[in-house]
């Protein structure tokens, strides 16, 4: 009872969270305005991203198969893909549980042990968190200037103002941030065997680590080309999807391919954020990368985070839901 009731008020949390995110994102916005995008967008390339975000699910699901091969099964890749849908669809419930869904599911229907599962799921996470990191590298290098400047006009400068002005002198907070964080670095380390004995500090032990051997499997993997070229794919989808839909509406179709890697990396900031979906978070990052970098005014940017990031999730649901169905039906035979 006390399990469910913590649930409940995790999931509420994280929706509030969501939603004060969305209400950012849409504060001080002409309604009107926003509406009159929607009506007017070219509805086939939002249609033909989805093609793409469905793709990248089945590369998904096929480079997920690679990593239980060397645990001795093969499942479907139906059956795979199925269950990784079903955990994309429990996230919209409670972010992050969707990583033990799909485990449990496929676990059930394959008879694999789900903690093993779970071991190649750290592995993928590792793949995609490295995948952002070395892309948004590259972003840096390309158009390090105008990232900065983002960075510090729509989060460090409005963080700096609500939380640190009061004090008058923020560089002696910043100094203080950053020394306490090395020290603290340092001092998990040399006292890891002594802080193993807490839940969380084992746990986080034992990401890193997990972390360290998922690159190590990934590198002892018999058709490891296989797998780096579904993560390249994956990613090219991501990208590709991101491009697309600039041209639904008029205000953004100048956006080159090159200039979505940004929107690729602050929307993948944004739906990294702890909230269902990424509801809010997204919105309110692409919507102002769009202003800042583009020049793109407010109500077009959030019509463009509207359009790409509902079109997605609509696609998680019909998709989820469908594999909900066929991953725990009745075997007939």
């Amino acid at each position: 009872m006390r399990k469910t009731i913590f649930q409940i008020l995790k999931f509420l949390a994280f929706l509030f969270i969501g939603l004060l995110l969305l209400w950012l994102a849409f504060r001080n916005v002409k309604f009107d305005k926003l509406v009159e995008g929607l009506k007017g967008a070219d509805y086939k390339w939002v249609v033909i991203s989805v093609l793409f975000g469905l793709a990248a699910y089945i590369s998904r699901a096929r480079r997920w198969n690679l990593l239980i091969s060397p645990l001795g099964h093969s499942p479907a890749l139906g059956t795979t893909f199925y269950a990784m849908m079903t955990g994309y669809l429990a996230n919209l419930a409670l972010p992050r549980v969707g990583e033990i869904t799909r485990c449990v599911a496929l676990g059930k229907k394959e008879k694999i042990p789900v903690d093993q599962l779970i071991g190649t799921v750290v592995i993928e996470r590792t793949v995609d968190l490295a995948s952002l990191l070395s892309i948004m590298f590259v972003l840096i290098i390309i158009r390090g200037s105008e990232i900065n400047e983002f960075l510090r006009e729509t989060i460090f400068i409005p963080l700096q103002e609500k939380v640190f002005s009061f004090l008058g002198f923020t560089w002696v907070i910043w100094m203080l941030i950053t020394i306490v964080l090395v020290l603290s670095l340092f001092l998990l380390f040399r006292n890891r065997r002594k802080l193993r004995k807490f839940v969380f500090f084992s746990k986080m032990f034992d990401l890193a680590r997990g972390m360290l051997n998922g690159f190590k499997t990934i590198a002892s993997l018999s058709n490891k080309w296989e797998f780096i070229f579904h993560t390249v794919f994956i990613w090219v989808c991501y990208m590709l999807m991101t491009w697309v839909v600039v041209f639904a509406i008029e205000p953004t179709a100048h956006i080159t391919l090159g200039d979505s890697i940004f929107l690729l990396v602050v929307g993948g900031l944004g739906m990294s954020v702890p909230v269902q979906g990424g509801i809010g978070a997204f919105h309110y990052a692409v919507s102002r990368g769009l202003a800042f970098v583009e020049g793109v005014n407010l109500e077009d940017g959030l019509v463009y985070a509207f359009l790409s990031h509902e079109s997605q999730l609509l696609l998680v649901i019909v998709v989820g839901l469908i594999s909900f169905y066929m991953i725990f039906r009745k075997n007939n035979r």
